[in-house]
């Protein structure tokens, strides 16, 4: 046999290993996954697609906000579901206010406030302290020239994309995700 095919055959041979190996650490992962894992990443592949390979477009939810209502009507209501829901309001960034401090010119608003319910995030650390980097979890209002919008992190990647979850997290990460999501509905619409 010539250098040059055993060569070949050598370079084959790795490629195969590793490809075979590749492989049973992705079956292996796959198990691990909450079931409907594979829909859900493709829901975000495609909204990243939509807004033009903008990561932000495809992990975030987004609500306009019903012409007519103000900034104080969404605080108000963010604040009645947050009580509602058991979930603690643990600051507010006005960063147009601050921009406008720094510059002396008006800023189209521009505030994030922050939502946390401690036990739930420390169950939620301590199962994957990356997710640490999420916490706590946030709406940002933002002005727009059509108007006022909300949004926040698209929690179906954690609840639906990820390791499976363990029992009783996963039913307080799901209710987590569903005061997020009722919080942008009813301050988007005005439903006090």
């Amino acid at each position: 046999m010539t250098k040059l095919k055993q060569n070949l055959i050598r370079t084959l041979a790795v490629i195969a290993v590793a490809t075979g190996l590749t492989g049973c650490g992705t079956i292996s992962t796959l198990g691990k996954l909450e079931d409907g894992a594979g829909a859900e990443a493709m829901k975000l592949w495609d909204r990243w697609i939509e807004g033009n390979g903008d990561i932000a477009v495809a992990t975030t939810w987004e609500r306009k906000v019903k012409p007519g209502l103000t900034r104080r009507d969404v605080e108000e209501i963010l604040s009645l579901v947050a009580t509602e829901r058991n979930m603690r309001e643990v600051g507010v960034l006005p960063l147009s206010e601050e921009i406008a401090k720094r510059t002396g010119k008006k800023e189209k608003l521009l505030i994030i406030y922050n939502y946390c319910s401690p036990m739930i995030a420390r169950e939620m650390a301590d199962f994957s302290p990356h997710m640490a980097a999420y916490m706590p979890c946030r709406i940002t209002l933002v002005e727009k020239e059509d108007g006022l919008w909300l949004y926040t992190l698209n929690m179906d990647m954690m609840v639906k994309m990820g390791r499976k979850l363990p029992s009783p997290l996963k039913e307080n990460a799901w209710s987590v995700r569903q005061t997020m999501w009722e919080m942008m509905e009813r301050a988007s619409k005005g439903q006090f």
